[in-house]
C-alpha cells in the first residue's frame, strides 16, 4: 500500500508543479477552480494506471522473461526525467503572457490536455503494475487521491509560497520512481 502512495506522490509531481504555478500567475484563484484543477488532475492519474494496466496484461505474455527490466525501466526513465526537469523549472514569481496562457488551468481545454499530458507517466506505472500482478484498482484509486490532496496543497501552495519548493518536489518524485523500479528489479534478481 506504501508502494502505491510513494508511485501517486511522484508521479503526482508534474500535476503539483502546474497546480503551483497557475496559482502562482493566478494568486487570487478561487476555491472551485483549484477543486475542479485537483479533481481533473487525480481524475487522469487514477485512469492512466489502469488503461496501462490493461494494455499490459495484454501483452505480458511476449515480455513475462524480461518485465523486471521493463518496469526498471520504464519507472528509471520517468525518474530522470523528472529529475532533470527539475532542474529546468524557473525560480521567479513573475510570470509572462506566456507562462499564464501554458497554464491557464480556467480553461477547460488548456486543464484537460494538462492533465492528460501530466498523467502519462501514469500510463507507464500502469504497465509496470500489470508485470507484478498488483491490485489496480487500489493502486490507481491511491494514485488519483493521492494527486486530488497533492493538487489542492499545490494551488495554495502556489499563492502563498511561489516556486521556492517545486524544483525540490519535482527532484523527490523521480528520485522515488528511480528507487520503486529498482525495488521491483531487485526482487526479480535476488
Amino acid at each position: 500500500m506504501l508502494v502505491y502512495i510513494l508511485a501517486g506522490i511522484s508521479v503526482s509531481m508534474d500535476a503539483f508543479a502546474i497546480a503551483v504555478s497557475s496559482s502562482i500567475c493566478m494568486p487570487h484563484m478561487p476555491l472551485k477552480l483549484a477543486l475542479r484543477t485537483s479533481f481533473m488532475f487525480g481524475f487522469f492519474q487514477f485512469l492512466m494506471p489502469v488503461i496501462g494496466f490493461f494494455l499490459g496484461i495484454s501483452t505480458i505474455q511476449f515480455i513475462e522473461k524480461f518485465d523486471h527490466w521493463v518496469a526498471f525501466l520504464l519507472l528509471g526513465f520517468i525518474g530522470i526525467k523528472m529529475i532533470i526537469e527539475s532542474f529546468g523549472i524557473k525560480s521567479e514569481q513573475a510570470c509572462s503572457d506566456d507562462e499564464k496562457k501554458k497554464t491557464d488551468i480556467a480553461d477547460f481545454k488548456t486543464l484537460l490536455m494538462l492533465s492528460i499530458a501530466t498523467s502519462i507517466d501514469a500510463l507507464a506505472i500502469g504497465i509496470s503494475y500489470s508485470i507484478i500482478y498488483a491490485p489496480i484498482w487500489i493502486a490507481a484509486l491511491l494514485i488519483g487521491i493521492t494527486t486530488f490532496i497533492i493538487c489542492v496543497i499545490g494551488c495554495e501552495f502556489g499563492k502563498r509560497l511561489g516556486t521556492k519548493f517545486e524544483k525540490s518536489a519535482v527532484l523527490v518524485g523521480g528520485i522515488v520512481l528511480i528507487g520503486i523500479g529498482t525495488k521491483i528489479l531487485l526482487e526479480h534478481l535476488l
